[in-house]
């Protein structure tokens, strides 16, 4: 069998924001309507914390919708992180 070391290139770009609570579902409905772009889930449900998973070359409009968002009051912030997932001793 053949095992490649993975590296954090193989991984999603990775963000995590703050949403305010009242717009969570407007938020929802949005990033829903275009597809490809990221793949959202909850990360803190009380602190209305999520985690987004962008392929590399849909970073830009991820970006451009996020910071769209940012200024009508929908997202309070939005940091870029490490993939949480990535784990360095992995091999494919």
């Amino acid at each position: 069998m053949n095992t490649a070391t993975l590296n954090t290139h193989d991984y999603c770009i990775y963000y995590q924001a703050h949403i305010v609570r009242p717009q969570v579902w407007f938020f929802v409905a949005i990033l829903r309507s275009f597809d490809h772009v990221t793949f959202d889930r909850t990360y803190d449900v009380a602190e209305s914390v999520f985690e987004f998973f962008i392929p590399a070359g849909m970073e830009p409009y991820f970006l451009e919708i996020m910071h769209s968002l940012q200024k009508e009051g929908v997202v309070s912030t939005l940091i870029k992180k490490p993939n949480r997932l990535f784990d360095a001793a992995q091999q494919v």
